[in-house]
């Protein structure tokens, strides 16, 4: 690729693991979820956006389902501090590449 060019990047992403004493259940079509799982996403405008994810509570193997994540100060302090770890990551992995 020449170097005149400049890829378009639509989106970053990341899987951040929500601390067991963050978790929280919600319900979707009578059937409650814990969400244990956030993806976080990088805008190209540099907003970040995320989703929670997470299984049934009543057992077995359901589907993972997403859900809105609740506006809670926890919560943005989490996906706050995964975003500047996933960053500290990706550059330390990408030092002295060109």
């Amino acid at each position: 690729m020449s170097s005149d060019i400049s890829p378009e990047v639509s989106a970053l992403a990341i899987n951040v693991t929500i601390p067991e004493e963050l978790r929280w259940t919600d319900t979707r079509r009578g059937e409650e979820y814990q969400l244990t799982t956030l993806n976080v996403r990088l805008l190209p405008d540099g907003r970040l956006a995320a989703k929670a994810y997470g299984r049934p509570t009543g057992g077995g193997r359901g589907t993972f389902v997403s859900f809105p994540v609740p506006d809670r100060p926890e919560l943005a302090a989490l996906i706050d501090k995964a975003a500047s770890r996933a960053s500290a990551l990706w550059a330390a992995a990408h030092r002295g590449f060109s």
